[in-house]
């Protein structure tokens, strides 16, 4: 089928647009940008910059995809925001390109950003993550598969969210949040395992099990951290998914792991 796009809309010379593309009333497609097949902007969404939308995605109104960095180191050049397939971002939600010409912020698979959730210039997303109403990235952040951030929760720069982690409404983080764990609080401690999301995820219980020997020797037994990196990587499961994830995580933490709290 061919594109609908609506007649107040306004579609730069330039912009590339796939098969079932949808552009409602006021919405605005600028010159550099791709939006791949079925994608839909509601009315008064706007797509801009360097930027490659997916198929199947959807823009609510309001939303700002792919704005100038507001980074003040930026020089010029063209740099972008490359974003994957079927998600979904609504209204005032606001993406921005990368600062540096050739950098792409991106964004996976299947994520949905409630509104007015911000992803600041550099970020990288992985897939099927949930971030809750008002959640914010500062620019260079991390954040793998299966993420859930709650509502006005705030994310530092440079700080990486593990899969399957999740932080809690309201909290600040401004360390790296390992896999598979709940942070909460400001500044955000890790608190638990996730184990109502990764029973939903479909982990098994001896997946569990290690995922809990895993909390534990990072923030039960009374460890520094260079001592339970090594207990870590001598335990009898250190080949499994979940220990080998976990202890890359950790390993590859440049601003350290989030504490542990009550």
């Amino acid at each position: 089928m061919a594109a609908k796009i609506h007649a107040t809309s306004i579609i730069e010379s330039g912009a590339q647009l796939g098969a079932d593309v949808e552009v409602g009333a006021y919405a605005y497609v600028g010159a550099g940008v791709t939006l791949g097949d079925g994608t839909r902007l509601h009315h008064h969404a706007s797509v801009e910059g360097n930027t490659q939308l997916g198929k199947s995605c959807e823009v609510f109104p309001f939303a700002c995809v792919g704005g100038k960095t507001q980074d003040l180191k930026f020089a010029g050049g063209n740099p972008g925001l490359r974003i994957g397939d079927r998600n979904v971002f609504r209204e005032y939600v606001s993406i921005h390109c990368a600062t540096n010409d050739g950098d792409f912020t991106r964004i996976g698979d299947n994520n949905v950003l409630l509104a007015t959730c911000h992803v600041a210039h550099d970020c990288v997303l992985g897939d099927n993550i949930i971030m809750s109403n008002g959640a914010v990235l500062g620019g260079h952040v991390t954040v793998e598969n299966y993420v859930v951030i709650g509502g006005y929760g705030g994310i530092h720069q440079f700080c990486r969210l593990g899969a399957y982690a999740m932080l809690s409404a309201t909290a600040k983080l401004v360390h790296d949040l390992p896999p598979f764990f709940i942070a909460d609080g400001t500044p955000a401690e890790v608190r638990a395992i996730n184990r109502v999301g990764l029973e939903r995820n479909g982990f098994t219980p001896e997946q569990l099990d290690r995922v809990k020997q895993i909390h534990r020797l990072l923030y039960r037994d009374g460890l520094n951290r260079s001592q339970a990196l090594e207990k870590l990587a001598a335990h009898p499961q250190a080949a499994s998914a979940e220990f080998a994830r976990g202890l890359a995580f950790a390993q590859s933490s440049e601003r350290g792991l989030a504490p542990g709290g009550r």
